[in-house]
């Protein structure tokens, strides 16, 4: 009789859906929570203001977040269901044509058509709507829309983002505040970046870089424009 050991290995492909949330979050936490804080201080408010305008976006952005990735993920999870119900209606109505579909799909991955139609007919025979699910509409566990997973996660990632730099603008010195707060925030996005690719298994210079740049940029051209409307009141 053939045992069989089931060799368990763990995918980053796991990781998709919570991972491209918390670090979007996070990412976006620092970024316009910095940018916010050195537009405004750049304009010569009040170190007091500057606060105030710190919390406000980070409470502001972080249920923005939230509503943004439940309704866009939401989107996603209902054309999964809709593909499946029909894929379940076309499984009732003709399984034999179902089944040739699935053969085919096989036969173009590689299979012989005798072996491709024995696949087929056994994952029918076990569970119909998972394979054609995973085969034909490339709908699986792992990678399934999970709109309230994705909303909290988002907007948990960028509370935590978005106190950094809000931390950093209560301890720095308000002769410096736009340098403090710019400096650390870039390192604060470098370091993201670093943790957002090991986790992906991706390349750390590349996911640090890439993330640096682009919230250096955000925090200079909001700097320009409080400094320009800072001058002209």
């Amino acid at each position: 009789m053939l045992s069989l050991i089931r060799h368990t290995e763990r995918h980053r492909t796991d990781r998709i859906g919570w991972l491209r949330a918390s670090v979007l979050g996070a990412n976006d936490g620092i970024v316009s929570t910095a940018s916010l804080v050195v537009g405004v201080a750049a304009a010569n408010a009040s170190h007091g203001n500057i606060l105030v305008t710190g919390v406000a976006g980070l409470v502001a952005g972080a249920m923005s977040m939230a509503a943004g990735e439940y309704v866009s993920v939401h989107s996603q999870a209902d054309t999964e269901q809709a593909d499946l119900s029909r894929e379940r209606a076309e499984l009732e109505k003709d399984p034999a044509a179902e089944r040739r579909e699935l053969t085919a799909i096989y036969v173009g991955r590689g299979l012989t058509p005798e072996l491709a139609e024995q696949v087929a007919e056994q994952l029918m025979a076990h569970d119909a709507i998972g394979a054609h699910a995973r085969d034909e509409l490339g709908v699986s566990e792992a990678l399934s829309a999970r709109p309230v997973q994705a909303a909290l996660a988002s907007a948990a990632s960028f509370a935590v983002g978005a106190a950094l730099p809000l931390a950093v603008t209560v301890l720095a010195p308000e002769q410096s505040l736009i340098v403090w707060v710019s400096a650390t925030s870039l390192a604060f996005l470098a370091g993201l970046g670093v943790v957002a690719a090991r986790v992906g298994g991706a390349g750390v210079l590349v996911g640090a870089w890439r993330v640096t740049f682009w919230g250096a940029l955000a925090m200079a051209i909001t700097a320009g424009v409080g400094a320009l409307f800072g001058a002209a009141i």
